[in-house]
């Protein structure tokens, strides 16, 4: 009996034993695991890192490039386009104009009527039409007889059924890079957002003429949805490609096309270099791909998905992760912006769009982490820009009267932003102006307005038809 027992305790201690070393076995895995997921997390945030002396970097480069763009045609990553857009309303216009408004693959026609220097802007109706697929690929002529049937239907139905005998003043918002001959005609650099048309007044335009109608101060745009362009009010002096050009006004509107700004100092990963090698636009619209809705949430989902190649926290449903632009950006700020205790709309979101189930806290909590690095590094690079701008038309602060400082006080200046990452995305909105304060410093950033345009764009080329309209 004595052996017996003694055969069954040894038994029982080898199983025990046997156990705990399992148990061992598995906790070691699971940590090697998470050590490697945190190596990866790690690694991108340190290579996304955005310092203030490497913002200041950016700053720098884009006014660089700002000028050598403005020098000649081709001088620069920046095209800096002439719009010949030398008259901004004032407050004083009045009467009915019409509006287009081209972008992406929507079209959206606008009536707005002014009251003059009374109420200003009395009323305005939009009306948005969809663009048919199969014109997206067409050619030119097919595509704008679409948009000119649309205008003609929707002012026949604001005329109670006529077409107007007198003249009707119309703006033209086009979201695509053009080379303007005057202000009411241009040639197309190339199509983009999808379109192949292969034979063929810029956004940004607009919303910066509605931005200075409601207020004098403003001196740029920004346009930041799913892609992103900037202009702004430059001397006609500095326009150095166009010496000869005189306008009497002495300034002009300048279209960066700034989404193609590329500098070293940009805070570039494997994971932007992977999605640019991979893209139709290969070399080009650089610093698009890096702050633009287009793409954030596409950079979330190559960082998930090297997550899930070096460890089993996805589960299943890793491979959806491998399956290009299926983590949409309005999803990634969703998760970004969930504070519920246990993460459920991140839960919700991974599972609807992923598949997933069962996610753990703290895998969620790594996906809220991505969201924050990739957000954070692309709201303070779009600050950059906009401080580069102020910068190179001296409204910065940083060199006495000449730099934005009128008797010993900071002059205040208006920037207009328009579209969905900066109106509809909190936090890409706090580290934002977070990021301005932190380049220009307590004293002058609060004398800089972000100021939210709606319906810039489309509002904005009807108040640019009617200023011109008052000119002649």
């Amino acid at each position: 009996m004595g052996r017996v027992g003694l055969g069954v305790a040894v038994g029982c201690a080898v199983v025990t034993c046997a156990i705990a070393a399992a148990l061992v076995g598995r906790r070691a895995r699971s940590w090697w695991r998470w050590a490697r997921v945190v190596g990866v997390v790690g690694q991108f945030e340190e290579d996304c890192a955005t310092p203030v002396w490497k913002l200041r970097q950016v700053v720098d480069a884009m006014v660089v490039e700002m000028h050598a763009g403005l020098a000649s045609d081709g001088g620069s990553k920046l095209k800096m386009l002439l719009t010949f857009v030398d008259t901004l309303p004032d407050g004083d216009e009045d009467g009915v104009y019409y509006a287009l408004d081209l972008r992406g693959t929507s079209c959206r026609v606008l009536k707005v009527q002014l009251g003059g220097s009374g109420p200003k802007i009395i009323n305005h109706k939009v009306e948005q039409q969809q663009i048919p697929e199969e014109l997206v690929s067409s050619t030119s002529e097919v595509l704008f007889d679409f948009i000119a049937l649309t205008l003609k239907e929707f002012i026949e139905r604001e005329e109670n059924g006529q077409v107007p005998g007198s003249k009707k003043e119309l703006g033209f918002t086009f979201s695509f890079p053009i080379r303007q001959l005057s202000v009411s005609s241009g040639v197309l650099i190339k199509w983009t957002k999808g379109f192949t048309i292969e034979d063929v007044v810029n956004d940004p335009v607009g919303t910066l003429a509605v931005g200075h109608y409601d207020d004098a101060d403003t001196v740029a745009a920004v346009i930041i949805g799913d892609g992103t362009n900037a202009c702004y009010i430059e001397r006609s002096d500095a326009i150095i490609k166009y010496q000869g050009l005189l306008t009497d006004s002495g300034f002009m509107i300048v279209n960066m096309e700034w989404g193609n700004f590329w500098s070293s100092h940009l805070p570039r990963t494997s994971y932007d270099i992977a999605l640019d090698d991979e893209s139709p636009n290969r070399n080009d619209q650089g610093y698009e791909k890096m702050i633009s809705g287009m793409y954030l949430g596409e950079i979330v989902r190559r960082v998930l998905h090297r997550i899930a190649e070096v460890s089993e926290i996805f589960g299943d449903s890793a491979h959806h992760l491998s399956v290009p632009f299926i983590l949409r950006t309005p999803l990634m700020a969703a998760m970004h912006e969930d504070d519920s205790p246990d993460l459920r709309e991140v839960g919700r979101i991974l599972e609807e769009s992923l598949q997933t189930s069962g996610l753990s806290l703290k895998t969620k909590m790594i996906v809220v982490r991505v969201c924050d690095i990739v957000t954070r590094r692309a709201a303070r690079l779009a600050a950059a820009g906009i401080i580069g701008i102020l910068k190179k038309i001296g409204r910065d602060g940083s060199g006495g009267v000449a730099s934005g400082r009128t008797k010993g006080k900071p002059r205040r200046t208006v920037v207009a932003i328009e579209r969905g990452l900066y109106t509809n995305y909190s936090m890409f909105r706090v580290y934002m102006n977070e990021a301005i304060t932190d380049i220009l410093g307590e004293e002058i950033a609060q004398n800089v307005v972000l100021r939210i345009s709606e319906d810039g764009a489309g509002i904005g080329a009807a108040l640019l038809a009617a200023a011109y309209s008052s000119k002649r």
